[in-house]
């Protein structure tokens, strides 16, 4: 089982970005899937999640407006898209995907099975 993140790079201020994770080796589409986010020495923490369906998306406290989490079944793929970047997006992301729970979104590196390679946001200002 595999999750291949992409999308990550250098933007301005302001500017938007677009990661994308893809996943082989199993059908997610009963899957909850998150993003997580993690600066250098720091924890790892919840972004967004989005349940299996796609009907439910969670996110941490005042990303929502700014992030959306979306996901396409057919294409076994998580989006996190991301508008009015600020300096402090700047980390490396993560997708994961928690295969135990059902419907559940979890904000917890426990609920999650698989995870992605970190892909890394630098917004300058």
């Amino acid at each position: 089982v595999q999750l291949q993140a992409s999308g990550g790079g250098l933007v301005q201020a302001g500017g938007s970005l677009r990661f994308s994770c893809a996943a082989s080796g199993r059908t997610f589409s009963s899957d909850t899937m998150g993003w997580f986010r993690q600066a250098p020495g720091k924890e790892r923490k919840f972004v967004a999640g989005i349940n299996g369906r796609g009907g439910r998306t969670f996110y941490t406290n005042g990303l929502e407006g700014r992030f959306t989490i979306s996901r396409d079944n057919d294409k076994n793929t998580v989006y996190l898209q991301m508008n009015s970047l600020k300096p402090e997006d700047t980390d490396a992301y993560y997708c994961a995907a928690g295969v135990r729970y059902g419907d559940y979104i979890g904000t917890e590196i426990s609920d999650y099975d698989y995870w992605g390679q970190g892909t890394l946001v630098t917004v300058s200002s």
